[in-house]
């Protein structure tokens, strides 16, 4: 297991979303292990500069990697399968992150021997809307990096601060309703994301700051880790405030889509913030630094791939077949999709009435095609 050669593979190294971020952390701790990680995306930007300035290689081409990598670390089925193709008898782990976005589908490939979902929700996606054989799946909750995220101090008995953590965050999704409630509790609003024009390359900063926090997913475990009181909110749905009584429902879903079950309103908003226990939550975060930080999750990844690897060596090599059958059904899984994407720049570069009818006087009648 020494010295391994792991390709990673990422929709987009541009700004600093959830996945971007989790490849970040990964390659750093594979470096920090004596591997070597590659990160690979069609798109880089801040997230590629960061972890170029960590002495990861970043490309944009695969022909740029001088030599194969030992196992592909897939994320977003586009890419995961540019890598699996453009390198034959590498195996593969897929990782889903996501519910909802397309590029989270899983692909079905004979050399992805396992299949990680970061939480209990994406497992079911895996299981039960993409037919992945339940043995091939591992549920590696996601975890922060605790040294990053230091724990701040003790929590005021009244809150004075609050932070709105999200990239979805914006005054056409939910950042109304938010204020509205900060209004009528007294507290000071900080906005920290993409959609609000005020992303960061340090939100730890800002979550030690705030003695509340809005925000989902990984994001809320990173500022639970840090020591604020987090209300789960987002753009899909208000979820609770997470407490010692239902930490251990929430973790497993990731604090996710499936706890943001109520509608965004300034009422069930206020109410959250009311329930604000400076006691609680620091007990909530001595809990979750005891088991989500990252270098256990290292251990867990590690471990996967070793399986892998040894899998992989002892089994009998796929037949081509299988592989070009693989390829058929993704081609099949992406043509309606793309189709539909076709339509709609043909829909949108379609000249409108006025134009049609201007068209139709410079060229002296006739008639102007749709």
């Amino acid at each position: 297991m020494a010295g391994l050669r792991i390709l990673i593979t990422n929709h987009s190294l541009a700004a600093r979303g959830g996945s971007e971020t989790y490849v970040r952390d990964l390659a750093v701790g594979l470096v920090r292990r004596g591997h070597t990680p590659i990160a690979y995306s069609t798109r880089l930007g801040d997230m590629a500069a960061e972890l170029r300035a960590a002495t990861v290689p970043v490309i944009d081409d695969l022909g740029l990697l001088g030599a194969p990598p030992d196992l592909i670390h897939g994320q977003h089925h586009l890419e995961a399968m540019t890598a699996l193709l453009r390198f034959p008898r590498v195996p593969a782990v897929f990782v889903c992150h996501g519910w909802l976005p397309w590029e989270e589908a899983p692909p079905r490939f004979p050399r992805i021997l396992r299949y990680v979902a970061v939480d209990w929700t994406c497992r079911d996606r895996l299981l039960f809307e993409h037919g992945i054989p339940e043995e091939t799946i591992r549920v590696l909750l996601n975890a922060v990096d605790l040294e990053r995220f230091a724990a701040r101090g003790p929590l005021p008995d009244r809150p004075r601060r609050a932070l709105v953590l999200s990239n979805n965050a914006s005054e056409r999704t939910y950042l109304g309703a938010v204020r509205e409630a900060c209004a009528r509790t007294g507290l000071e609003l900080q906005i920290v994301g993409r959609a609000a024009g005020s992303e960061s390359d340090r939100p730890e900063a800002a979550i030690r700051r705030a003695d509340i926090v809005f925000a989902k997913g990984r994001s809320a475990i990173e500022a639970l880790s840090v020591g604020a009181a987090v209300i789960l909110c987002d753009a899909v749905g208000a979820g609770p405030l997470v407490t010692t009584r239902n930490l251990e429902h929430l973790r497993p879903l990731n604090f996710g889509v499936r706890a943001l079950r109520d509608r965004i309103d300034p009422d069930i908003l206020a109410e959250r913030v009311g329930a604000y226990d400076a006691a609680d939550a620091a007990e909530v975060s001595r809990r979750v630094r005891a088991k989500a930080g990252h270098e256990d999750l290292m251990d867990e990844i590690l471990e996967l791939y070793r399986e892998i690897l040894e899998e992989y060596r002892d089994g009998a090599p796929e037949p081509p077949a299988s592989e070009a059958r693989a390829v058929s059904d993704y081609l099949r899984f992406l043509s309606a999709p793309l189709e539909n994407h076709v339509r709609r720049q043909r829909r949108r570069l379609a000249p409108g009435p006025r134009v049609r009818e201007r068209l139709l006087r410079l060229i002296g009648g006739g008639r102007v095609p749709r």
